[in-house]
């Protein structure tokens, strides 16, 4: 996305979880395999834009929280990527409700659909009153 601000042109980026490599072994181990993604890894863009012996120019930036901030350039080309590491604590796989029947089709037709559950509520917490 790109936006202008005091006559400048800003280029925005949104950082967004494209891939993830599980690790199991010591915090060390997975410092470790940060490390080596943050100072050897190529991204696709630019991967299939290499020839063989192509040596990427990198910055490789480590932030006091311990990510990594990259910056990768090839052929005029150049991309930018974080490497973090955190501990996977929860996942669920996507559920689809059951099909509707045709009379259930017809009567949320004519009635409108049912009211949506709330996106997220705290659960377990006392209440204020």
């Amino acid at each position: 996305m790109t936006a202008r601000a005091d006559g400048v042109e800003l280029r925005l980026h949104h950082w967004t979880l494209v891939a993830s490599h599980p690790v199991s072994g010591t915090e060390e181990e997975v410092r470790a395999t940060a490390e080596d993604a943050a100072l050897h890894y190529l991204p696709a863009v630019l991967a299939r834009h290499a020839r063989r012996g192509d040596t990427p120019a990198r910055r490789a930036y480590r932030t006091a929280g311990g990510d990594w901030l990259v910056w990768v350039k090839q052929n005029h080309r150049e991309c930018h990527l974080r490497v973090s590491t955190a501990r996977l604590v929860h996942a669920r796989e996507e559920e689809h409700a059951p099909a509707k029947s045709l009379k259930e089709k017809f009567r949320t037709a004519l009635e409108g659909p049912e009211p949506a559950e709330a996106p997220w509520a705290p659960r377990g917490r006392p209440s204020d009153g």
